[in-house]
Parts: structure tokens; sequence; C-alpha cells
């Protein structure tokens, strides 16, 4: 059986109009963003972020919006099994009574939520976290985590995966999804 060509599911246009439509999202919510913070997972995780918080600059003109970005290699339950590669933590904030925005590319199993959630108590206890996605893989999940915040929500199967390149790394902002054969 021939390999399928990979599916677009968003052109850089779509891309665009949904990262505006989800920062909105978290103005009804968070309003100035004054007694929250962002931070976003590593690695992918924090393409996202990034562009949240710039987009979110932008429609605020707040540029002390608290943002973080939090690894959570050493958390996973699967990290000695896998060729895992440490990223950075960079958070110089306290999040003790703050609503925290956690922000992940693409929602799978959940297993990199949770570590994150683990992770992320090192900085203290917020007063509640929302968890933000761009994909959310929603038949795949190994753990009962929800995202609050969705860019689009695809179905697939286990053979497939979602790919998300960011116009930063990859030239154009695109969401495909691509199956294994």
């Amino acid at each position: 059986m021939a390999a399928m060509a990979p599916r677009l599911i968003l052109t850089p246009q779509q891309f665009s109009i949904t990262i505006n439509r989800l920062c909105h999202q978290l103005i009804e919510v968070h309003d100035d963003f004054s007694d929250s913070v962002i931070i976003g997972l590593q690695p992918r995780g924090v393409n996202l972020a990034r562009r949240i918080r710039q987009t979110l600059q932008e429609i605020l003109k707040n540029d002390k919006i608290l943002y973080g970005e939090l690894d959570t290699t050493f958390y996973r339950d699967d990290f000695r099994k896998k060729d895992l590669v440490p990223n950075q933590t960079n958070i110089n904030f306290i999040i003790e009574g703050k609503n925290v925005v956690l922000i992940d590319d693409v929602l799978f199993t959940g297993r990199t939520i949770r570590a994150g959630l683990d992770a992320m108590m090192a900085f203290g206890r917020p007063n509640d976290v929302e968890l933000m996605v761009l994909v959310d893989r929603r038949f795949s999940r190994n753990l009962p985590i929800q995202a609050k915040y969705v860019g689009v929500t695809v179905d697939t199967i286990s053979s497939e995966k979602v790919k998300v390149d960011w116009k930063e790394n990859d030239g154009e902002d695109h969401i495909w999804l691509l199956t294994n054969d």
C-alpha cells in the first residue's frame, strides 16, 4: 500500500487567524495578564508560547507579560527509555498565586503535560493552570488531560503524525498530517 501524501491542516493564513483567535480567548479570561503568566513547554511548545506572547503584547500594548520556558525531560515517566536531550528551563519568576497558561504545540497522549505540571511545581503553587495547544489529537490520550484553548482538533490514528512548521524555523507556518507506513 502506497503512503498517502501529507495533508495540509492549516495554511499560513489560517495559522495566523488561529493564533489571533487564541490570543483573544486568553484576553477574555486573563484581561491584561497582571495576575497571569505564560509558560511554554520545551521543546516545541515554546514556539507557540513565544508567538502567543508576542501577539498578546501587540494587542494589549503590554510588554510586561510574564513568560517562561519549561523543560520536562527529567519529569517524564519515559525519560530512561528514550534518547531525550534536555532543553533549558528559563523561568525567572515565582508562579505562586498566579494563573498559569501552560502551552504546548500538540496534545497527543498527555504525558508531556503531566510532566510539565510536575516540573512547574518547583516554581511555586499556582492559583490556576490552564492548557493551550495548537493541535489537539483528541482520540490519543493516555491520561485524563484536556486543553481549555485549542487551535484545531484533529482526529488521527496512531500511524499518523502531526507536524507543525513555524516560519521562524521552517520558513512558513503550516500544520500537516503525515502518514507513517
